[in-house]
């Protein structure tokens, strides 16, 4: 795993075995990053990364300079390892946070211009995820959600659907508010 831009640009981080995540490749992860560009400028935006797995998502945008990046992830050991990258990289925008996503967004106070998701393909609640977002008025105003999710899941119905990308075995749909 590597972070493709920004500060850290090219740094690798070897997370540890056993992890039960499913990172996000990294062909995926800079193609992402090429259309974020695009929209808006990092040092200006909050994020939210869930179910944050080995944080990758997290460092990419804490390392192009976002002004807050929240990861919030349930497995210890996963959020183990996020806390200790972010003190190696001293990144001082990035706090992680050992919680439920689903029980996160129903007590959520705060706005994020990006929400980043890429819960469990099996995950029995994918396809409400951007409904749940959407109703705890987490996204800001133009804000997006994107939604890492398997390519047999559509999205394109949804009231606040935007576009979907697929890069290899990698889906994306980006919903805007």
């Amino acid at each position: 795993m590597r972070i493709i831009g920004g500060q850290h640009q090219r740094r690798h981080i070897k997370p540890p075995d056993g992890l039960p995540v499913r990172p996000t490749t990294d062909k995926a992860k800079e193609a992402l990053f090429n259309i974020l560009n695009n929209y808006f400028y990092f040092d200006e935006i909050r994020v939210l990364d869930l179910f944050a797995g080995t944080g990758s998502m997290a460092f990419e945008f804490a390392s192009r300079g976002a002004t807050e990046v929240v990861a919030v992830e349930n497995n210890t050991k996963c959020v183990r390892f996020i806390q200790q990258v972010t003190e190696q990289l001293n990144f001082d925008n990035l706090h992680v946070l050992r919680e439920d996503v689903f029980r996160f967004l129903q007590a959520c106070p705060a706005e994020y211009d990006i929400v980043f998701a890429d819960p469990p393909y099996n995950h029995d609640q994918i396809t409400e995820i951007p409904d749940l977002v959407f109703a705890s008025n987490i996204v800001s105003d133009n804000g997006w959600l994107i939604l890492e999710h398997p390519a047999e899941i559509h999205f394109e119905v949804h009231e606040h659907f935007r576009e979907s990308r697929k890069y290899s075995k990698v889906n994306f749909t980006f919903f805007e508010r």
